[in-house]
């Protein structure tokens, strides 16, 4: 079954280095489970998410249970857990279900430009 274009992508341990790690674009990995309330709880907000920042910013679904590898890996140890990887290194992480403000709030900080290194010669005082 395909996405719809704006869904968060369904990651397996098969894909992930493809879909998360050489991804060009910022993702936010969800670790969840179908069976998780927390994580159904949240889904919404994540399509939603998604769906606006389409071409900025990448969302990413792994059932721990279908991609134990992947979970293992990341040392999920509790869902929901987002995982937010830029570059294919880990930027940093959310336990627990996260409310949509403080959610966008996380990803601003979390993705932004890293300040320019300044160069040439430093000012005298």
């Amino acid at each position: 079954m395909a996405n719809p274009p704006s869904a968060p992508v369904v990651v397996t341990d098969a894909t992930f280095d493809a879909e998360v790690i050489r991804s060009p674009l910022p993702v936010v990995v969800d670790f969840m489970a179908d069976w998780c309330q927390p994580c159904r709880v949240t889904e919404p907000m994540l399509r939603e998410l998604s769906a606006r920042l389409q071409g900025r910013v990448k969302f990413a679904t792994v059932n721990v249970d279908e991609a134990a590898h992947v979970a293992r890996s990341f040392g999920i140890h509790s869902i929901p857990t987002y995982v937010f990887v830029q570059s294919g290194q880990e930027r940093g992480r959310e336990v627990g279900v996260v409310d949509p403000v403080e959610f966008r709030a996380i990803l601003r900080r979390v993705f932004a430009p890293a300040p320019p290194v300044s160069g040439g010669r430093r000012a005298s005082p």
